[in-house]
């Protein structure tokens, strides 16, 4: 599998000078896997570029976490949703009050988007399961985890090497002490001896306690997360908007990462062979 971060920033898009090595667009991960696969991790703002470069693809498959703007704020600006040639499924969370397209089409609608969802020619709306499942050759494993509102993490594989993704999550939420035993912990299924883990990783340490409950992590919740999964690579992202560059690099810096994981700064236009 080959993984590239089109978009590593949280909660808001944070173009600037301050911002350009680790990336101003929000969330948003391509996985590339056999028989041409592709999948894509959440439409942040960082979906646009990617949409430029999607080549022969006739069918890509976009698996929403949850629906925070954050997250699906480049949806309408995915250029393969307009090409009549190109199949584009959209997988999103379950709700118990309203379906997928009625919730997408709060924001891909007037006023607020000027084109209109049901305009769009070839998108397939489908509900995440709450389990196993496969697109293509890849088995993808999705299930709930903590964050205010229906979110999902998910869980890749190809058979070789496993990726699992969890950009918004707050496994600390909860603990005495964390981290907990995993069998109390959020999100610990889906990440368990993972290749490549990608985790929300929003706050410093002396920041988080202002946010408690908000549905983020801080740095060392996400080490921690990470060491207790037993995960060979870390990949922190999603990453606070009013952070600079340099804040970031001094965090990573100080990060109180065991020997026994690799620990890999999410940066916008970083990929990875699995």
């Amino acid at each position: 599998m080959k993984v590239t971060l089109w978009g590593t920033r949280g909660s808001l898009a944070s173009a600037g000078p301050e911002t350009v090595r680790y990336g101003g667009n929000t969330s948003c991960v391509a996985v590339e896997g056999p028989e041409d696969a592709l999948l894509v991790l959440d439409p942040g703002t960082g979906i646009r570029r990617l949409g430029a470069v999607v080549g022969k693809a006739r069918s890509i498959d976009v698996l929403l976490t949850h629906l925070h703007m954050d997250h699906i704020q480049g949806l309408g600006f995915f250029e393969p949703l307009y090409r009549p040639d190109i199949d584009v499924h959209i997988w999103g969370p379950p709700s118990t009050t309203q379906d997928l397209r009625s919730r997408l089409t709060r924001y891909l609608s007037p006023p607020l988007f000027p084109v209109w969802l049901r305009e769009l020619p070839r998108v397939i709306l489908l509900d995440v399961p709450l389990g196993s499942f496969t697109i293509g050759a890849l088995r993808v494993d999705a299930a709930l985890v903590s964050h205010p509102g229906p979110t999902v993490g998910y869980r890749i594989s190809d058979g070789r090497v496993t990726v699992a993704y969890i950009p918004d999550h707050e496994p600390a939420l909860g603990c005495r002490k964390f981290p907990d035993a995993p069998a109390w912990t959020s999100g610990f299924d889906l990440a368990a001896g993972a290749d490549l883990l990608i985790h929300d990783a929003q706050y410093a340490d002396e920041d988080y306690p202002a946010y408690v409950g908000w549905g983020h992590s801080s740095l060392s919740q996400a080490i921690a997360f990470g060491a207790l999964a037993g995960v060979k690579r870390l990949i922190p992202f999603h990453h606070n908007p009013s952070y600079s560059d340099e804040r970031i690099d001094r965090l990573i810096a100080q990060a109180p990462a065991p020997i026994s994981l690799e620990l890999i700064p999410g940066t916008e236009g970083l990929t990875l062979s699995l």
